[in-house]
């Protein structure tokens, strides 16, 4: 009798503990499938402000292009490129780097370029800089990215690309110099890049597998 009840007693936990073990893989599965989700649409509107003006119909986070380091992009990790498409046209191309210069360290930003080599617009996503000074980049503190908006390589010309204190034709912030320098430094780089290497960043014809280009 007591060996069947030991036997009845550990086939009910077996039991009791297989159906808590799948619930918890079924909540684990819908969770994870909601943070990707979240985390979708997070990175979708993040980039949406360096596309203003455009027309596409492709999703912005569709087709990724990996540049691994060392690069003549800004800054010192692998960069991450986004095309952008209406169709099978390519529209722009957003460029996620690091202006490696700040005051305080590396500035990351999203720099949109548009397929003639305009800038579609300037979003700064991370940075370390000085509370009320440096941090004036941010699009939700001033407008000074504005200024970048529908600027090329040759407009303004090459020796141009520079803060008004250097002798250039960009806006400082008061009392910050050297954080807009290292943001114009890297917008500029970012510019030379892509005017070097916009076919082959545009090259593939797949827009949603991710791509590396060497």
């Amino acid at each position: 009798m007591a060996d069947n009840f030991i036997m009845r007693s550990g086939l009910t936990l077996a039991t009791i503990a297989a159906i808590c073990t799948a619930l918890v893989a079924f909540t684990y599965q819908l969770t994870d499938k909601r943070i990707a989700a979240n985390e979708q649409v997070w990175l979708e509107q993040s980039l949406q402000p360096a596309l203003s003006g455009l027309f596409f119909d492709s999703g912005v986070s569709e087709s990724v292009v990996t540049i691994p380091a060392p690069h003549e992009l800004p800054g010192t990790n692998d960069a991450t490129i986004y095309r952008v498409y209406s169709g099978e046209s390519p529209v722009a191309a957003l460029f996620v780097v690091s202006a490696r210069d700040g005051y305080a360290g590396a500035i990351k930003m999203l720099v949109g370029v548009d397929i003639g080599g305009q800038i579609t617009g300037v979003h700064v996503l991370a940075h370390r800089e000085t509370p009320g000074l440096g941090d004036r980049i941010e699009s939700n503190k001033t407008d000074w990215v504005r200024q970048f908006d529908g600027r090329s390589l040759g407009d303004p010309v090459a020796g141009n690309w520079k803060i008004k204190r250097d002798g250039g034709e960009f806006d400082q912030l008061t009392g910050a110099s050297v954080t807009p320098r290292a943001v114009v430094k890297a917008i500029r780089q970012t510019l030379e890049y892509f005017d070097a290497n916009s076919a082959a960043i545009f090259a593939a014809a797949a827009q949603t597998e991710d791509e590396v280009i060497e």
